[in-house]
């Protein structure tokens, strides 16, 4: 952490912000500036002589650029990763692409998974009868592992 002795000097001309404003400006909440801070997701922000972080255009890119690589199901480590990747001037368009086809191979498999889990539903669902004592409920019946749709769960 650095302490700004003279904020003109390092920051003239550039537009700096409070993190309150980043929050705003990147559409997330005040703590998830401070978490992804803490994750190193993003530059420790020097301080004023007040105790008051100094953020940058800079920063809320990069918070915008976390955000959109969540939205593709990346995980934080994942971003992190690619954001390293990122800053090293030695990574090649190459690497980053390995990175996304690695991603799109776990999204499929998510996908694979979902639909096998939307078929055994509606098995069971059409299984319900909407009639009888519960003790008797193919649903339940599944989930303990009494049927055979049940019995394949615990595969």
């Amino acid at each position: 952490m650095c302490m700004i002795e003279n904020m003109d000097e390092k920051y003239n001309g550039i537009t700096t912000y409070k993190i309150g404003d980043v929050a705003k400006r990147a559409d997330v909440n005040k703590e998830t500036v401070r978490y992804y801070e803490k994750r190193d997701l993003i530059p420790k922000p020097d301080r004023r002589r007040s105790g008051y972080r100094i953020f940058t255009q800079r920063h809320i890119d990069q918070i915008r650029f976390i955000k959109r690589a969540q939205q593709l199901g990346f995980t934080l480590s994942e971003i992190k990763e690619l954001l390293e990747l990122r800053m090293n001037a030695n990574t090649t368009c190459p690497e980053i692409k390995s990175e996304a086809q690695e991603k799109y191979r776990d999204v499929r498999e998510k996908i694979e998974d979902l639909r096998r889990i939307q078929k055994t539903l509606t098995d069971l669902i059409d299984s319900c009868s909407e009639e009888g004592p519960v003790g008797d409920c193919p649903i339940l019946e599944a989930l303990e592992g009494k049927n055979e749709t049940g019995k394949q769960l615990r595969k």
